[in-house]
């Protein structure tokens, strides 16, 4: 008896802690209405899709449960070979692009190498472009008609499609990821902790490999499954670049298109889900949790920078032949879009400029319209969410954080199919539509906002809105007059990662266009395959040329609201 009791009060005590949430909910019912739409909505948007894709796996037309079809992919030895490039490649990719992350963050936040803003600004370049600009870059300087390899060296019968290229393009592309997060590792490691040890005679090589190293773990596991994750479920550089190297991303998309085969395709996205999914929640609720960060609270003395040169140096090296490649890659596009006929008539033309302008310019309106619409609403309801988490007690308060992080975890490709799924019949008919565009948008994106959200809540100390909520004004008030406001910044960083996240995606958006309402990364897909590379890096720099005036007038808005408010508490 006595040992029952504590765990009955306990669930007694959780039972009236939950009726007492329940009441205070009924009191404001406008705001128990908006948790109810938005569970509908995360369920609907993010987990009905992704249960439909495993639906169709194991239940035949018949609508019987059938798993002839996982047998056989799985004793199929096209699907194992399939499924082992997939890990292959993002192994290779995540080893070698969290190298090239530590380097460049160790290199920027530990020395006084000159020239970091600049190597800091190139870096991120990957992250604001395409997902395929690199593999089009690589073909423009390595393939047949390749300015290195045709131009330069005379070789006619270059290849460049196949796993060495898909490494190289994907670590290029995805170390931007790593350098950010371990940046951030770097910089919360206590200065103090390393100054100690030099001061009482440490060598650099012992502070490096005894503390930072040791300290910088967890961010470099949480960096090495990040890249991973963005490297095996990345559909457009696969697709354009990996020849025989058959991927499942690929593959499904495939297996649908060309083979008209449902099940088979949505079997593919599930295999290419579980490992993806498994490492985006060992990364989420593990590794991100074990922290070895030293930050006290202490006033620390600023940090003793490295200078000598024989580290510095090569560190200026690496970063500046890092640096050195992304630019190259990055002004052969340039130089593609004013090249007549790549390879073979390199004369000057704004022909392809013509082109994109006239007869295809309604995908880059497609694109930006569509974008425009989804990212205030995706920002919004993000900042929501993130006050409704952070400052509300409810019931399934952890199921609506998980749903809204599903959508975001799972690869593009599923979110694809599970929308054709799920969407393709009254009375949900959206296919074709552009609603469903901006709807896989929204869900899709929604989850950087609603980190961005909570992370800026968590620093606010809550007694300010419980003042607001103790002078009568309803929760809707305190959120618009005294929450939003103080996640200004979060705000504007849902709204631009969210516009740029939909600018450039293609893996799943590439299941949901239409005649109407096709997009620009799809378009310059086509004109990859249709060996228009022009006309592609055309599209690509007016991709890349959008995407920085919105950034760059978000940044003004940001910058102007910031100065009013300070001109407002003079």
């Amino acid at each position: 008896m006595a040992n029952t009791t504590p765990s009955t009060n306990k669930i007694e005590s959780k039972v009236n802690g939950q009726l007492k949430r329940m009441k205070m909910l009924v009191k404001e019912p406008y705001l128990l209405a908006l948790i109810i739409i938005i569970f509908l909505s995360l369920f609907v948007f993010s987990v009905y899709p992704i249960y439909q894709v495993f639906k169709i796996t194991v239940i035949n037309d018949e609508g019987f449960l059938d798993f002839s079809l996982i047998l056989e992919t799985f004793s199929s030895s096209f699907f194992l070979k399939t499924l082992w490039n997939s890990i292959q490649l993002g192994i290779m990719s995540a080893i070698f692009g969290t190298i090239i992350g530590f380097i460049f963050a160790y290199a920027v936040t530990r020395t006084e190498m000159k020239g970091k803003k600049f190597f800091k600004l190139v870096a991120l370049l990957p992250i604001i472009s395409p997902p395929f600009v690199i593999a089009l870059s690589v073909i423009l300087l390595f393939g047949r008609n390749g300015i290195i390899t045709n131009g330069l060296f005379g070789f006619e019968d270059s290849n460049v499609y196949g796993l060495r290229s898909l490494v190289f393009i994907q670590t290029l592309g995805f170390f931007p990821i790593a350098y950010l997060n371990l940046k951030g590792v770097l910089e919360a490691i206590d200065s103090s902790v390393e100054d100690a040890a030099l001061n009482l005679g440490a060598s650099r090589w012992k502070v490096f490999s005894t503390i930072t190293l040791p300290l910088a773990v967890p961010g470099i596991l949480s960096s090495l499954l990040l890249v991973f994750i963005k490297a095996i479920e990345d559909f457009g550089n696969p697709m354009v670049i990996a020849g025989e190297y058959q991927t499942l991303a690929v593959q499904a998309y495939l297996q649908i298109t060309g083979m008209y085969d449902l099940r088979a395709g949505s079997f593919y996205a599930v295999a290419l889900l579980l490992p993806s999914l498994t490492a985006y929640f060992i990364q989420k609720y593990w590794i991100s949790k074990k922290s070895y960060v030293t930050v006290t609270g202490k006033p620390t003395q600023a940090r003793m920078k490295i200078n000598e040169k024989h580290i510095v140096l090569p560190l200026f090296i690496f970063c500046g032949l890092i640096t050195g490649a992304v630019m190259l890659i990055y002004g052969t596009v340039l130089w593609g879009a004013f090249v007549k006929v790549w390879g073979v008539d390199n004369t000057l033309t704004f022909d392809n400029f013509k082109y994109t302008f006239t007869l295809g310019f309604d995908s880059v309106k497609n694109s930006l319209l569509l974008s425009a619409l989804s990212t205030p609403i995706t920002a919004l309801l993000g900042m929501i969410i993130a006050f409704l988490i952070i400052r509300k007690q409810f019931i399934g308060k952890k199921i609506m954080e998980a749903s809204s992080m599903l959508a975001f975890a799972v690869p593009g490709t599923v979110i694809g199919i599970g929308y054709i799924l799920a969407f393709n019949q009254k009375p949900l008919l959206l296919t074709g539509t552009a609603m469903i565009l901006i709807i896989a948008f929204t869900f899709r994106n929604i989850t950087v906002g609603i980190e961005a959200g909570t992370n800026s809540l968590r620093q606010v100390d809550p007694s300010i809105e419980e003042a607001s909520t103790n002078l009568g004004a309803s929760s809707f008030t305190t959120f618009r007059k005294i929450s939003l406001p103080l996640m200004k910044s979060a705000l504007f960083s849902g709204l631009v990662y969210s516009f740029v996240r939909s600018m450039t995606s293609i893996s799943a958006v590439i299941f949901l266009i239409s005649v109407n309402w096709n997009l620009l990364t799809v378009t310059i897909l086509s004109q990859v395959e249709d060996a228009s590379l022009g006309a592609a890096a055309a599209y690509c720099i007016i991709l890349i040329v959008i995407i920085l005036i919105v950034i760059g007038l978000l940044e003004f808005f940001v910058n102007y609201l910031t100065s009013s408010k300070r001109r407002n508490f003079r």
